[in-house]
C-alpha cells in the first residue's frame, strides 16, 4: 500500500504563490502515476496536474497550464506542485493521488478514478 500526506497550503492573495508537496511511502517503488487533484465545495473533484513518475511524462488542466508546476524527486519519494499567479477560482482542497496502473495516456493521469492512493488534502484559499 502507498501513503499520502501533503503539506503546504494556506492563504495567499491573488497573484501569489504556493508551493504544495506530497511525501509517499509504503509501496512507493509500485508507483506508475502520481496527480494532484482539487476539490472546491459544490464542484466535482478535477485533476489539476499528473505525471508518470517512470519518465517525468506530464499533463495539465487547461485552467492551470502556463501557472502551475508538477515535479518529483524520486530519491525523496515527494512530489510537488508550484502554483503561480494565483487567482480566487484556484481555491480548493488540494489532493495528491499514486496509482500502479499504466495509463496508456497522458489524458487520463487527470481522471480521479484511475487512482487508487489518496491523502488526506490541504486547503488552498486565494482572496481577490
Amino acid at each position: 500500500q502507498v501513503q499520502l500526506m501533503e503539506s503546504g497550503g494556506g492563504s495567499v492573495q491573488a497573484g501569489g504563490s504556493l508551493r504544495l508537496s506530497c511525501a509517499a511511502s509504503g509501496a512507493t517503488a509500485s508507483i506508475y502515476c502520481m496527480g494532484w487533484f482539487r476539490q472546491a465545495p459544490g464542484v466535482e473533484r478535477e485533476g489539476v496536474a499528473g505525471m508518470a513518475i517512470i519518465n517525468g511524462r506530464t499533463a495539465y488542466a487547461d485552467s492551470v497550464k502556463g501557472r502551475f508546476t508538477i515535479s518529483r524527486d524520486n530519491a525523496e519519494n515527494m512530489l510537488y506542485l508550484q502554483m503561480d499567479s494565483l487567482k480566487p477560482e484556484d481555491t480548493a482542497i488540494y489532493y495528491c493521488a499514486a496509482t500502479k496502473d499504466f495509463l496508456s495516456s497522458s489524458y487520463y493521469y487527470l481522471i480521479p478514478n484511475r487512482y487508487t492512493s489518496w491523502g488526506q488534502g490541504t486547503q488552498v484559499t486565494v482572496s481577490s
